[in-house]
């Protein structure tokens, strides 16, 4: 009786460790992307998050991170260009993915998923246009940003005169 509370208890526990982390591919399976988001979840969750796939490889605070957390894909956008290059060069600064850790239209296949589907989760940080008279002013110096005098003679002059001497000295030696 013993025995049976203890290997049923095991069970539960089992059951219980097997779904931690399992949130499962939400990509329908018909979707062009579903065999790219399979892939992604099998080779590069354990150390990258997104959570379409129920992937939790990032670390959630600097606090915590360790070497193999590689980039939140729920919030950093990537393009299948990009992914194509870190795929087949181990990430971009090269220190801890394995290059091509899949390859051929796998790799693609991956690409074009994570293209789809990373950064969904970005911040949109407002941004300021500045029109080209805007800047056109700027650069002439004109709206305050400088004075005329602060201004670089163009290459090749130079305000001292030719021979290297000074201004307001009169050579009077005759040589």
């Amino acid at each position: 009786m013993k025995a049976a509370a203890t290997l049923l208890a095991l069970l539960a526990c089992a059951a219980i460790l097997g779904a931690c982390g399992s949130q499962g591919v939400s990509v329908p399976k018909d979707s062009g992307y579903y065999r790219g988001a399979v892939l992604f979840r099998d080779h590069c969750s354990g150390c990258h998050t997104l959570g379409v796939v129920g992937a939790q490889g990032s670390a959630t605070s600097i606090a915590n991170r360790i070497p193999t957390n590689g980039p939140n894909f729920n919030i950093r956008k990537e393009n299948a260009e990009q992914v194509l290059f870190a795929i087949r060069n181990g990430g971009f600064s090269g220190a801890i993915m394995p290059e091509n850790i899949v390859v051929g239209k796998e790799a693609d296949e991956v690409a074009q998923f994570l293209a789809a589907y990373s950064g969904k989760q970005r911040q949109n940080v407002p941004s300021v246009n500045i029109t080209q008279s805007e800047q056109g002013a700027a650069e002439s110096g004109k709206g305050g940003t400088g004075s005329e005098a602060s201004k670089e003679e163009p290459k090749g002059t130079s305000a001292a005169p030719a021979g290297g001497g000074t201004t307001g000295t009169t050579n009077t030696t005759g040589k």
